[in-house]
């Protein structure tokens, strides 16, 4: 994963995430203390899938892969460095310690000489120093996607990877003609939580595992996640892309499901990750009675986790299709506002030491923006927004994107509206809310 500090450097670049649904990488970090065995890092970090993982510095070795005289097949991805780092010493800070290590790596290629493609791919949570030396208060982290492609003609290459898509314009062609390293994270020294807001995770994992392996050190058992001596299917990706693909001139289309993937189980007990996303009612007057519908997403880990509603008797399940930890649930219940309903997340059967999490969730109604348009001949501000409430509609109120007051909407029915003077210039956005809890942002159109 060398260099330690390097940037995107890729040629001519548009990069983009491409899936249209939001990622939830990782979820907590340790916050400390922090001390000398792990170099002054955070001990651990926990994804969204609820695997927490140490920073990996366990000489383990592999049971599967047998090592040669003077290169171990360790479990870890212990880089030794001449002068900085000797692995046959013991790991000590800050005077034998490594100058990178990691809480996660997940590496992969694909190689076609015929086609003249030569691609490299690696992801990690990264623990480094600023000045690339084992210091005391140098310490930071973060999460990297690399990405390196040799090509041989000019074009467009698009490249899938289990967290994401990347789009390449090349004109250059010729080798790393994409080279691409995007590092998130990295900050104040000794500042861990920056990696959170990177785009690894969750943690990629071995279809195979988890494996279990003695430290030479200790004695003790340790699973890992998977195996960086060998290459493997994997799942995890938060959008199911458990793959590496390049597409690109000429029909070129190859792709790889295998990767080395390494990563220590941690010991520590930590609860089940939930995330709310949304909790909505919407009703509407029936032949007889009013028709509701409630709609409850979150995320939290895929099965065999569960997810219920606790505050809904008898409890309803939430469902989740694809392993990728996206919850959703209907009900048909009519409910009495104001209703706070409670979620609960349980993933004890695959992680035996996580704890049920129950959070909160306010029911809201659906609030949509259908126009925000601003005419700068008459100064005039038109607004019509809608909300899911047609039996009861509640008061809509606008203000700018700043907080600014621009007024209520009016209306008897679902649909209300607002035409106001704006001066001297328009707002650039606009958010209605509704007294029952729901709201919406929109851009405001500009027209002469």
């Amino acid at each position: 994963m060398h260099p330690l500090l390097s940037k995107t450097a890729a040629v001519l670049v548009v990069s983009a995430l491409a899936q249209g649904i939001s990622q939830a990488a990782l979820f907590a970090v340790d916050t400390g203390p922090y001390i000398p065995a792990n170099g002054g890092f955070a001990a651990w970090y926990q994804d969204s899938h609820g695997r927490t993982l140490d920073l990996c510095l366990s000489k383990a070795v592999s049971s599967r892969v047998p090592g040669t005289p003077g290169a171990p097949t360790y479990m870890c991805n212990l880089l030794p460095t001449p002068g900085v780092f000797d692995d046959a010493q013991p790991v000590v800070f800050p005077t034998n310690f490594p100058d990178e290590a990691f809480w996660f790596t997940a590496d992969a290629a694909i190689v076609d000489a015929a086609r003249g493609i030569d691609l490299s791919y690696g992801s990690a949570i990264e623990a480094a120093f600023a000045a690339e030396e084992p210091v005391e208060g140098d310490q930071v982290s973060f999460a990297r996607v690399r990405i390196r492609v040799d090509v041989p003609v000019a074009g467009t290459y698009v490249i899938t990877h289990p967290y994401g898509i990347e789009v390449f314009n090349i004109d250059t062609p010729g080798r790393r003609a994409i080279n691409m390293t995007r590092d998130i994270g990295i900050g104040s020294p000794k500042t861990y939580d920056g990696a959170l807001k990177g785009d690894v995770g969750p943690f990629l994992r071995s279809v195979n595992g988890p494996y279990t392996e003695t430290n030479p050190v200790s004695g003790g058992a340790e699973q890992f996640i998977g195996d960086p001596n060998l290459n493997e299917a994997v799942t995890g990706s938060p959008f199911n892309t458990n793959y590496i693909r390049i597409e690109g001139p000429g029909g070129l289309d190859l792709r790889s499901t295998v990767f080395a993937i390494s990563g220590k189980l941690s010991a520590v007990v930590r609860p089940t990750p939930l995330i709310t996303q949304r909790s909505t009612y919407s009703r509407r007057q029936g032949a007889s009675a009013p028709i509701a519908q409630q709609d409850v997403f979150v995320l939290a880990p895929p099965p065999p986790a569960t997810v219920s509603l606790s505050s809904s008797t008898p409890a309803l399940k939430l469902t989740e299709a694809d392993t990728t930890g996206n919850w959703y649930v209907q009900s048909s219940i009519n409910p009495t506002l104001p209703t706070t309903l409670q979620v609960t997340a349980d993933n004890h059967l695959a992680i035996a030491s996580s704890t049920p999490t129950t959070l909160p969730m306010a029911l809201t109604d659906l609030v949509v923006i259908q126009r925000a348009e601003y005419s700068l001949s008459s100064g005039q501000l038109t607004l019509v927004a809608s909300t899911s409430d047609e039996t009861s509609p509640p008061a809509l109120t606008a203000t700018s994107g700043t907080g600014a007051a621009i007024g209520a909407l009016s209306g008897s029915a679902a649909v209300k509206t607002l035409t106001t003077g704006i001066s001297p210039i328009p707002p650039a956005k606009v958010r209605v809310t509704s007294s029952n809890g729901g709201s919406d942002t929109e851009e405001v159109v500009i027209v002469q």
